[in-house]
């Protein structure tokens, strides 16, 4: 916190090769080709604002063709931190006015550091789909071949019970 001039502080983080294949495997991921972030940092008061955007490039495999899939992910930050309140007063104070408020609290700052690193982490793997699909993509059901044939697990009982029934 102590680095912050009061004009703010522009930084640009670029991930190396090792770090994406780490967060890549973590992620479920098939490739991360690029992960990058900019931050602006501001001083306000004992915290800090931080805005910027976290961009990345990723490979994963359609939940539907399984083929590969890129995409590109651009999430926005906007986070607040302010040092942990001491005293157990301070913080009562502090979540009364945090209920009070539209505004989310702020993140805790510890030590008066920020992990930048762990910011971008965080917003990567927010802006990841879930469910990747391919754009031409389209789901198709299997063939209910079971109903046509009369093989529900009801026919099949009802077959078995008249299998039984003849071998009396």
């Amino acid at each position: 916190m102590d680095d912050i001039p009061e004009t703010g502080l522009h930084l640009e983080i670029d991930a190396p090769e090792p770090l994406r294949a780490e967060l890549a495997a973590l992620a479920g991921l098939r490739e991360l080709g690029r992960l990058s972030a900019v931050f602006d940092l501001t001083r306000r008061g004992a915290g800090v604002r931080v805005t910027g955007n976290v961009s990345a490039r990723v490979g994963q495999t359609c939940v539907v063709t399984l083929e590969p899939v890129e995409s590109d992910i651009d999430e926005p930050v906007d986070l607040r931190f302010a040092p942990r309140a001491g005293a157990p007063a301070a913080a009562k104070s502090e979540t009364v006015a945090a209920h009070t408020s539209d505004e989310d609290p702020p993140d805790p700052l510890f030590g008066g550091k920020l992990d930048l690193g762990a910011i971008a982490t965080e917003f990567l793997l927010l802006g990841i789909d879930p469910y990747p699909r391919h754009p031409d993509a389209v789901f198709t059901p299997p063939a209910d071949n079971e109903k046509a044939e009369g093989s529900t697990a009801f026919a099949a009982l009802a077959k078995l019970k008249q299998k039984g029934s003849q071998v009396d």
